[in-house]
């Protein structure tokens, strides 16, 4: 079974997707004039300042906290750790091309999650890249819209929604804490449940306090192994950028790698973290409040900047300055290995919250994925029953072997990006009118509002 898996996402994560990915990562970069770089600074003042203005079910920072509910996950310490295990440590360099790009293609996903957006039959906010590809692009694409759907459906259900996130939190606190799996496992069910049985509004308030507790605490966390290892940490950029570049030769538990290797592992597990490309964030994008599918852009962006710059950057350093990507460990445990080398007494108990954090939230996150994909497919009397199945699943996901579930998840992921990818290419000329657009008005607003100050004309600035 594994062979036939490994064949079938081999050919999915073939060069064709990369090239896909990162060429739209690129072309969008370049449209948009490297947005992600210049309008930086203004997407991560959005995040506290947006004025949730339009219509939407939710605020933009618990839509952006959602988003990163989904995306801030197991991919952050599981998935750098396979990522450097199976490519070297240039893998982290070829996670942060992906992210650069990627942080361009999330933006474009969010301004056409906005701009496309509708309601659906029980006056909640519908939105992403089936509704985009089949109003932006026209009716003869629909599809595509119904394969992403039918692909979301299944990363939710069988990728990075349940499996890969339950199996996590049962091996950390198996790990950590000598839980049985079969506790651990029921615990989450439960917590699932009540949770996700109040759809978005109630997903979006838990990763609203969530979030932002367990991402500063992981980065703290981190950040104390780096200030351990600081002598180590100027040595370890030099390793990452060569690797990335020159074959890695073997060492201890490391059988070695090649560039290919290092560039294909990191790209994959970048997008399995940050998820640029899947589709998946313009899903809860599109069900902010604001008026301007620029302005939910922005702060979409910030996502990937957070997930894979910031958190897996750190995570990537911990496990390259402390030299356990060199041993036979993989996984959360060589993670937590390198927790411990700098806080031997309290290492299984940082990682342990964080690991578990990060997955309960990822659940979340795409159990509303799954439900709006669901929704679109059969209608909203589909969305209870979805709900169920999803709950059963989380059940389930704890007695899969993680080699499989790993294999699986990257699979649907990719098959998820294709359609998604092809919107956005064909609708790249859409997010460049609604860029131009809202800079364009808030310049005019702010040349208005000095010319009142300095003149003292009466203000009468057009409404937001």
């Amino acid at each position: 079974m594994m062979d036939i898996l490994n064949t079938i996402n081999g050919f999915v994560w073939g060069p064709p997707l990369m090239i896909l990915l990162i060429g739209t990562g690129i072309l969008l970069t370049v449209r948009l004039g490297l947005l992600q770089i210049f309008k930086l600074p203004t997407a991560l003042t959005l995040i506290f300042t947006a004025r949730n203005s339009g219509n939407g079910d939710i605020n933009s920072f618990r839509a952006l906290c959602t988003a990163l509910a989904a995306t801030v996950g197991t991919g952050n310490i599981v998935g750098v750790a396979t990522a450097i295990k199976a490519g070297g440590p240039g893998a982290l360099f070829w996670m942060w091309m992906a992210a650069f790009f990627g942080m361009a293609t999330k933006y474009a996903e969010g301004v056409l999650a906005v701009k496309y957006r509708t309601v659906d039959a029980n006056g909640n906010i519908s939105g992403g890249p089936m509704h985009y590809i089949e109003q932006g692009l026209g009716k003869k694409y629909k599809p595509l819209a119904v394969m992403f759907s039918v692909f979301g459906v299944m990363v939710a259900c069988l990728g990075s929604g349940t499996f890969t996130q339950v199996n996590a939190i049962v091996e950390i606190t198996n790990l950590s804490m000598g839980i049985p799996v079969l506790y651990t496992a029921a615990i989450l069910t439960v917590l699932v449940a009540i949770v996700t049985i109040g759809g978005l509004k109630s997903i979006a308030m838990v990763a609203g306090k969530i979030v932002p507790f367990m991402a500063l605490v992981y980065m703290i966390t981190t950040a104390a192994v780096l200030i351990a290892f600081a002598d180590q940490v100027p040595a370890a950029f030099k390793l990452i950028i060569d690797s990335a570049f020159n074959p890695t030769a073997a060492a201890g538990g490391f059988l070695g790698a090649s560039v290919m290797l290092a560039m294909r592992s990191g790209i994959a597990r970048g997008i399995f973290s940050n998820e640029a490309g899947l589709g998946s964030a313009p899903i809860v994008a599109a069900a902010a409040k604001t008026k301007w599918p620029a302005e939910q852009g922005l702060i979409s962006m910030t996502g990937t900047f957070i997930d894979t710059i910031i958190i897996c950057t750190m995570t990537g350093l911990v496990l390259v300055v402390s030299g356990v990507w060199t041993g036979d460990l993989n996984g959360a445990a060589m993670t937590q290995s390198a927790f411990a080398m700098a806080f031997p007494a309290m290492a299984k108990y940082m990682l342990l919250v964080g690991l578990v954090l990060f997955a309960f939230t990822t659940i979340l996150g795409w159990n509303y994925y799954g439900e709006r994909c669901i929704e679109y497919l059969f209608g909203t009397k589909s969305i209870m029953p979805y709900r169920m199945v999803f709950i059963a699943l989380v059940a389930s996901g704890a007695f899969l072997k993680l080699e499989t579930i790993w294999v699986l998840a990257d699979i649907v992921n990719g098959l998820m990006a294709v359609p998604n990818l092809i919107a956005l290419l064909g609708l790249s000329g859409v997010v460049v009118a609604e860029t131009r657009a809202y800079f364009t008005y808030w310049e005019k607003v702010k040349s208005r509002k000095k010319r009142i100050e300095v003149t003292g004309e009466p203000e009468c600035v057009e409404a937001e």
